[in-house]
């Protein structure tokens, strides 16, 4: 089989041999003879100089490189460095947060003008709830030309969930897959949000596009309203505050989506009717937040969001916060103080 190695053989060489090679230089005169010779010969006296020297500077410029490795690392622990040396830490004031509300916080959010970070817990897995939604209406409008999203989509009272503001109210017509995205970010209506999945091939579906586009960690299991319904330890709609944010700020900010269809998500971000209690309500003066909210068991209460300050480039923040017990109600004020702690940092 491939996985086995072959041992090599080993060719035994007999004593008789090995004495015959030994008699070769049985002669005395012939040993001395050629000692003289290495002696008087002045070309391998000059090769032994080349040599010794060619010695020397090889062990210096190794003994050069080693210095350098102990006093800069490697280029990946270089990297690591700079990473850490751009972090903002507000550990000590997220911890007293959490006490104050009794509360879990994770956030992440950064900088695409000083590229500084802040992060608390940025790995640690929240319930998503309906912050999905700006993710699957980005993902439809990357997939689809603007004139394809005109087409209607009809369904029925049956398919109706809870909290259902607008599609409530077009069941008889339908509505346009532009209409269904607007209403699912605008007023995070829970049908507009199903029917966002059901367009893309369900939760599974939505979930592995995110995985082409480098997010290996949330995990999409589940529709509305059940999506919101977290459990302890459990990882089904789950996700984290690093990958959201880093997913909001390819779909907001980046290529994934052409300047026009780019604009449009960012105007329907803005336009949320959920978020004003929220980071919206923890931004400093002046700064423009467009955010997407959501809420779940637990006392869970998310929001994601591209803030804008006045004269330099955004910033893109995931906030995520839970309580410890599954009725517990959540905190708007929690999120807005979290925010407010995280973009004063990034001032």
């Amino acid at each position: 089989p491939s996985h086995v190695i072959k041992k090599r053989r080993i060719r035994k060489v007999s004593t008789f041999k090995i004495a015959k090679q030994r008699n070769k230089y049985k002669n005395p005169n012939r040993q001395k003879e050629g000692i003289n010779m290495r002696k008087n010969n002045p070309f391998i006296s000059v090769v032994r100089k080349i040599t010794l020297f060619m010695g020397i500077l090889a062990l210096t410029i190794l003994t050069a490189c080693a210095n350098a490795d102990s006093r800069t690392g490697t280029s990946s622990e270089s990297d690591k460095e700079d990473e850490t040396e751009q972090t903002i830490n507000m550990d000590e004031k997220f911890a007293k947060l959490e006490n104050e509300f009794d509360a879990r916080i994770g956030i992440f959010a950064v900088d695409t003008e000083t590229n500084q970070t802040v992060a608390y817990r940025p790995d640690e897995r929240f319930a998503y709830t309906s912050t999905f939604k700006v993710l699957a209406a980005g993902i439809l409008l990357k997939q689809n030309d603007i004139q394809e999203l005109e087409k209607v989509i009809t369904y029925t009272k049956d398919d109706l969930v809870t909290y259902s503001p607008v599609t409530k109210k077009h069941v008889d017509t339908g509505m346009t897959l532009l209409e269904i995205s607007e209403a699912a970010i605008r007023k995070s209506d829970n049908t507009a949000g199903n029917l966002l999945l059901e367009t893309l091939g369900g939760p599974e579906k939505f979930q592995n596009t995110l995985r082409k586009i480098g997010d290996d960690v949330t995990n999409a299991e589940r529709y509305e309203t059940e999506l919101n319904e977290f459990k302890p330890g459990n990882t089904r709609d789950t996700s984290t505050p690093r990958a959201m944010a880093i997913n909001l700020k390819k779909f907001a900010l980046g290529d994934l989506l052409p300047d026009v269809k780019r604009k449009l998500l960012n105007e329907w971000m803005q336009g949320n009717a959920t978020g004003d209690p929220l980071i919206r309500a923890g931004a400093p003066e002046g700064w423009k937040v467009a955010d997407k909210s959501g809420a779940g068991t637990y006392g869970t209460r998310n929001d994601i969001a591209v803030v804008r300050p006045p004269d330099r480039e955004p910033i893109v923040i995931a906030v995520m916060t839970r309580h410890d017990t599954e009725d517990a109600k959540f905190d708007d004020a929690l999120v807005a103080k979290a925010a407010e702690i995280t973009l004063n940092a990034l001032k």
